[in-house]
């Protein structure tokens, strides 16, 4: 916790071991129970050696601190959070080599799968495949690249109505009314996705690899995407010859997908080096690598917070609203809303959010006289400029800006200026004018060349010191029992007691009969009931039991497969 950084810590909770029930320990056994059966034959081999080495229990839920112990052998560590966190704070706990865990546990009703984030898909999902060391090398990669992407408000609005929808389908007694009012506000966030941004492309980078990747032969492929191996149905169903099987190349990024469904196609990676390989390739032809004017279209297309690197060495973070260009080099800068300035990514002390409130702009780029950029004059030429705090001066650029007024302070670092503030100030580009007197204090950057553009601050700590972007998730939901649910809760916690124990005959009929009489519809009850009476010759229910079990099996539904299965394990041994 230590060495997490503070505008992630909002996002850390802590694991309350107590409010899961019986009945979610019940939902966890049966999930794992059934996928090592499936995964011991159809996931990657590190899958099971992985499960052990980073803690993920099979009888029980797991314990997120016992993950973490066990993670600190890779070089990883676990956090706990609440359900979904945005894109990008995620991305940057992975580029920390921090796997943040989801502390709620799906309900039984959608055992099967869940769209929303969850203990299942967080640790049985991700976890273990973080024991390979190619694949581990890969997450961190991926972490760090896609913290840099940069991601639109249309993105922003797609991930709260994704999140929101998945949220109100989890909760217990919600309306249809309800549920359909989110659907349609998630259909319209998608109509409202005008273009692809950097932040989407690296997700469906993601979507096809972390989550629903496969690797291996294309002809016998392996699962190791994360949301395959947390899914009971589309784990068994996307080995199927229904679901067309692509060689993983960069064309992966031309594939959309949908969270509420399952996907028709999936990519094979040969090796897990190969994965770093092509998302190598994809950063290529990002902002952060290119800067320049595609870095700037880039930004201002996005409407969202991002930072200009210029020279390498300072940083303007800010919502990008317009640039001056002449013949592809970029003359003027201007940012709108609360602005940082940073040099190597540290915030310069007073140009912090409050301090450009209403935004930022400077000129960059040679003078007209010198044909050099300020921080490459020497100390003649200074003097030559007259550039000395309290005097009066007129700088003329080549891009024909005009900069006018008094300095009221010069920033030197490593012996080179980076800022020059001023009082008075005009700024005009020809006739046009940039910046009045009247509108404050002025602050010119020196530099010229636009090297880097990526997503978020600079300097995060300091960012987020100031910054009023709370998010909107920070309201935890957890769900309520309703009094039927604490009578079944009881059930499953007084056959998960017998367990152990001998002679349970009579305890375990009024179990059954209470079932029978008061959950007849509840076939998790009756699976369990069936699992620790196999043995007992005098169970008169087991054979009813195993009627009522392939009565639903006869349904022909994901869930039926997911029981068939766990049946299949009681009755076949």
């Amino acid at each position: 916790m230590q060495n997490i950084p503070k505008h992630l810590k909002k996002y850390i909770v802590n694991q309350d071991y107590s409010k899961y029930t019986p009945l979610d320990q019940s939902t966890w056994r049966f999930i794992m129970k059934i996928s090592i059966s499936f995964f011991s034959k159809n996931a990657h081999r590190t899958y099971l050696k992985g499960l052990e080495k980073t803690g993920i229990t099979l009888n029980e839920i797991p314990k997120i601190n016992s993950i973490n112990k066990k993670l600190q052998n890779f070089g990883w560590s676990a956090i706990c959070v609440r359900g979904f966190i945005p894109p990008n704070a995620f991305m940057e706990f992975q580029s920390l080599k921090i796997l943040p865990i989801a502390a709620d546990m799906r309900s039984h009703n959608h055992l099967t799968y869940t769209p929303s984030p969850d203990v299942v898909h967080e640790a049985a999902g991700h976890a273990p495949i973080i024991a390979n060391r190619d694949y581990s090398r890969y997450l961190i990669s991926y972490g760090e690249i896609a913290s840099k992407a940069i991601m639109s408000a249309e993105d922003m609005s797609l991930y709260y109505a994704i999140r929101n929808l998945s949220d109100i389908k989890e909760r217990s007694n919600v309306s249809k009314q309800k549920i359909t009012h989110y659907e349609q506000e998630l259909k319209k966030a998608y109509k409202n996705i005008s273009y692809l941004s950097e932040s989407a492309l690296l997700s469906r980078m993601n979507w096809w690899t972390v989550e629903y990747g496969l690797v291996g032969n294309i002809k016998n492929p392996k699962i190791y995407g994360a949301g395959l191996l947390s899914s009971v149905a589309e784990s068994e169903n996307c080995l199927n010859k229904d679901v067309k099987k692509i060689p993983f190349s960069l064309k992966c990024i031309n594939y959309n997908y949908d969270i509420t469904e399952q996907q028709p196609q999936l990519f094979v990676t040969p090796d897990f080096k190969y994965l770093t390989r092509i998302l190598k390739k994809l950063s290529e032809k990002m902002s952060y690598k290119i800067g320049g004017k595609y870095g700037l279209d880039t930004a201002i297309k996005a409407k969202t917070v991002c930072t200009i690197e210029i020279d390498n060495q300072i940083q303007i973070s800010g919502i990008l609203d317009s640039y001056i260009n002449k013949k592809n080099k970029v003359l003027f800068i201007k940012t709108i809303g609360p602005s940082q300035l940073c040099f190597k990514n540290k915030e310069i002390y007073g140009h912090n959010l409050k301090y450009h409130k209403d935004g930022y702009s400077s000129p960059i780029g040679k003078l007209r006289k010198y044909n050099k950029t300020i921080n490459q004059l020497s100390l003649i030429e200074r003097k030559n400029l007259n550039l000395k705090k309290n005097k009066q001066i007129k700088l003329y650029f080549k891009s024909n800006i005009s900069v006018e007024g008094t300095i009221s302070k010069i920033i030197i670092r490593n012996s080179k200026i980076i800022l020059i503030a001023f009082i008075n100030c005009t700024v005009k580009h020809k006739n046009t004018i940039l910046f009045e007197p009247e509108w404050g204090n002025y602050d010119m950057i020196c530099g010229e060349i636009i090297t880097s553009v990526y997503g978020g601050p600079a300097d995060k700590k300091n960012y987020y010191l100031l910054s009023d972007d709370e998010d909107r998730y920070l309201k935890y939901n957890k769900k309520s029992q309703s009094q039927k649910n604490i009578r079944l809760n009881a059930l499953h916690k007084k056959i998960n007691l017998l367990k152990n124990k001998k002679n349970s005959f009579n305890q375990i009929e009024k179990i059954y009969l209470n079932a029978k009489q008061n959950f007849n519809n509840e076939w998790l009850i009756f699976y369990e009931i069936l699992e620790i009476s196999l043995n007992m010759k005098k169970a008169y229910w087991i054979n009813s039991i195993i009627k009522k079990l392939y009565k639903i099996i006869e349904k022909n539904n994901d869930l039926s497969h997911a029981i068939k299965r766990g049946l299949d394990l009681l009755l076949l041994k």
